[in-house]
């Protein structure tokens, strides 16, 4: 069964390690947990629907309440506390393009604002109902979720736009294929999600981003279908997918997503490096990408990341004499870990792996093999759930992610990092924080900054942390030549400090693209642009 207020299946715990929990005491204190609310007091807080009955609408307090919030920590707190503010009115869950069009037809005659649903993972509030005078209709893709079709001569694949992560694999796997596209939220995310935030997977080196997977598709809107044609490329004028892209709801509800496939690589594998500092593994990294080196994916950590990972991954014995090896390789202190992967025929693979270590050497990299790297692929769509068990100890935790190019890459860094350390300083409480870069680009790369902190006496006070830190952040990142969001989305959390990266003429044209859609504003008000 689905968490109700957390992340995933409420049946599997990560634990941490035994050290953990002494890890962060040293950094940031001993801490005490809020108590949580339970489901039937949430549900209890349930005002009656404002929707005229529809046969295909549920309007019960437990479908409203588990489609209420998402998964950044402004709605892990509101779950947890019970304060969730806004419920939506009712919850669809159309099982065809069909369905969709009816409900549509259905909220434009009534008035209703419409909120798609894909897997809940949004951590930058694109789902949540916002106060307002009209009904709330929440419509959950998740029943449009299979393979419709294969072009295996043009390698396209047609899915349901509800189609969960390992469902798209899984349904192409069996067939000899592969998406590619494994963003962290991958066990629950959808493949319409991804295209409406667009996602970047976490071997985009090899397979792209979803802006370069989307093919085509069907949306509907409330001006009528919009079929988007699977042309490989065409200079015929803007390109419409990229009107779909990143559109979060606002013009319209995706139903079919069109997607470019790969054969099932005959290899992989993930490996690790680490370096004795952060000049020598950043600009080994930068070399790899511009060299166009043949990998997978790419994963810097800085010392502190590295330095957290290690204490949390257990295995005391085994870690330590990784350490000593280290140290006496000369990575002690300030020691950097990259972690690489290496996709395709074993050809590939040997020459990119050949590469990779001969580019490392020159900047004295130290090459580990593939146990640190096995351990990383099997944990990679699990970490998520660490936020509960650090939830059950006191500490709260929060993600920021960005990118700019490569000569910004340390400013923009050092700024996010000084900034959310000393941020709650007037308060006298610490924050850990830590980054690795995430995703590479011969212009640049993307800055995913992880930080942890104490949650307070109160779920109030713990809120007004998390807002100093997430505000002052951002406008940081977007003050110093960051995007708000590389991988994320804008939501509403980020469209305060869209304006900055788009400019006033860029606000006024995405703003006009989701008038002409959405004359009335119904499709999910307050996301993406006011």
């Amino acid at each position: 069964m689905r968490r109700w207020n957390g992340w995933g299946d409420d049946q599997f715990n990560l634990e941490l390690p035994d050290g953990g929990r002494q890890f962060l005491q040293e950094r940031i204190g001993k801490a005490a947990p809020l108590s949580d609310t339970s489901l039937e007091a949430a549900c209890a807080q349930v005002p009656a629907s404002r929707l005229p009955q529809h046969p295909d609408v549920v309007t019960s307090a437990e479908d409203r309440v588990r489609h209420a919030r998402g998964q950044s920590l402004a709605d892990w707190l509101a779950m947890r506390s019970g304060d969730f503010g806004v419920f939506p009115d009712g919850v669809a869950y159309p099982e065809s393009s069909q369905d969709v069009e009816t409900l549509l037809r259905y909220a434009e005659e009534h008035g209703i604002s419409v909120i798609p649903y894909g897997g809940g993972t949004s951590v930058a509030g694109h789902i949540n109902p916002v106060n307002s005078e009209s009904a709330v209709l929440t419509v959950d893709m998740g029943r449009m979720n299979r393979l419709i079709d294969l072009d295996r001569e043009s390698q396209i694949a047609t899915f349901g736009a509800g189609t969960p992560g390992p469902l798209v694999e899984s349904q192409l796997r069996a067939l000899g294929y592969t998406l590619g596209h494994f963003p962290q939220s991958f066990e629950l995310s959808t493949i319409g999600g991804w295209v409406a935030s667009r996602s970047s997977g976490q071997q985009s080196l090899r397979y792209g981003r979803i802006e370069q997977l989307f093919a085509g598709g069907r949306i509907e809107t409330l001006k009528g279908t919009l079929d988007i044609p699977t042309i490989p490329a065409s200079s015929a004028g803007p390109d419409i997918r990229e009107m779909i892209l990143g559109s979060e709801g606002r013009i319209g509800l995706i139903t079919e997503v069109k997607v470019r496939v790969t054969p099932l690589p005959a290899h992989e594998s993930f490996h690790v490096v680490f370096f004795p500092d952060w000049d020598k593994a950043r600009t080994a990294c930068r070399q790899l990408v511009q060299n166009r080196t043949q990998l997978s994916m790419l994963r810097l950590s800085n010392a502190t990341e590295t330095e957290t990972q290690l204490a949390l991954a257990g295995h005391p014995a085994l870690i330590g004499m990784l350490e000593s090896y280290l140290s006496l390789r000369g990575s002690k202190d300030g020691k950097c870990m990259m972690t690489f992967g290496i996709t395709g025929s074993k050809r590939q693979c040997n020459n990119a792996l050949k590469e990779t270590r001969a580019i490392c050497s020159e900047y004295d990299g130290i090459y580990t093999g593939k146990k640190l790297g096995d351990k990383w692929a099997a944990k990679r769509f699990t970490m998520p759930y660490l936020r509960e068990a650090l939830w059950q100890l006191g500490y709260a935790v929060d993600t920021l992610e960005t990118a700019t190019d490569w000569d910004n890459v340390d400013n923009l860094l050092n700024r996010i990092e000084e900034n959310l350390r000393n941020r709650l300083n007037e308060k006298k409480e610490s924050v850990h924080v830590f980054t690795h870069l995430s995703h590479f680009y011969t212009q640049g790369c993307s800055i995913y900054t992880t930080y942890v902190f104490r949650v307070a006496d109160s779920y109030d006070e713990t809120l007004a942390r998390w807002k100093t830190l997430k505000d002052s952040t951002s406008a940081v990142i977007v003050n110093n030549r960051g995007t708000i969001s590389h991988q994320h989305g804008v939501g509403k959390d980020h469209a305060p400090f869209l304006p900055v990266e788009k400019g006033e003429l860029g606000m006024l044209a995405i703003g006009s693209l989701c008038r002409t859609f959405d004359p009335a504003g119904l499709l999910n008000p307050k996301t993406l642009v006011e």
